[in-house]
């Protein structure tokens, strides 16, 4: 594991808290500001001065910050309860508890089985649900768009990546983020449109845009869609 330890310091007036790792791993210093920070990470053997470098940065790091503190904000407060309500599809449906052989989706509820909930907890519960749903989703709708576009894929793996939406390796397997069950069902055609445009062209030139376009032709709304409403996709802290 990589050494860590936290500090603070004064910069351009604000005071900033941030840690300092040492990894074998990294080949020369750098700053990562995310959702949980600022994170000075050197190599193993630096003598760089992580203060100096911050200092260096002030501007950027202060403003990547505050970006993410304005994120940090609107993560929406939700509690797994019952009666507590999650998004599937864009709209908001009711946790219940409820004495059946597996749990399922159905009249704007999630209907969680009673024994998987007490032998685990409405969290991983509802988390299977989705990931159960969004296969058999993701399965759906990638093979009606890969026979529309001619193309072929390998296979699915269900994700949770804190900030990608999906991907497509060199072998035809699509990647595919699992919170996506929270947006819009056009969202999560347009990242396995996205995703399947990938097999005929691999980087985001003019050619693959227009492949895009020609089967999702609102795809920059939706993109953007994803880019302001991203916190809503937040299951849980665990994503942060």
């Amino acid at each position: 594991m990589p050494e860590m330890d936290s500090r603070e310091t004064p910069l351009l007036g604000k005071s900033v808290s941030y840690d300092v790792r040492r990894s074998p791993e990294a080949t020369e210093p750098r700053i990562d500001v995310d959702i949980r920070g600022v994170r000075v990470v050197l190599p193993q053997a630096s003598s760089e001065d992580p203060e100096t470098l911050l200092r260096e940065n002030a501007a950027w790091v202060l403003e990547k910050k505050r970006e993410y503190d304005t994120y940090r904000k609107q993560v929406p407060d939700r509690t797994f309860e019952i009666g507590e309500t999650f998004p599937y599809h864009g709209d908001p449906h009711e946790i219940v508890v409820e004495q059946r052989p597996t749990s399922r989706v159905s009249d704007g509820r999630f209907r969680l089985a009673r024994h998987h909930v007490e032998q685990t907890s409405i969290q991983r519960a509802l988390e299977t649900l989705y990931r159960r749903k969004a296969r058999e989703w993701f399965e759906n709708h990638a093979d009606q768009y890969a026979a529309e576009m001619g193309v072929e894929y390998e296979e699915i793996e269900i994700r949770n990546q804190r900030t990608k939406w999906g991907s497509c390796s060199s072998t035809g397997t699509l990647g595919l983020n699992w919170r996506l069950m929270m947006a819009p069902p056009e969202i999560g055609e347009y990242i396995v449109v996205h995703e399947l445009a990938h097999l005929l062209e691999q980087n985001h030139t003019d050619d693959f845009w227009s492949l895009v376009a020609e089967y999702d032709p609102d795809y920059t709304e939706h993109a953007r869609w994803l880019d302001d409403n991203s916190t809503r996709l937040i299951f849980s802290t665990d994503d942060l």
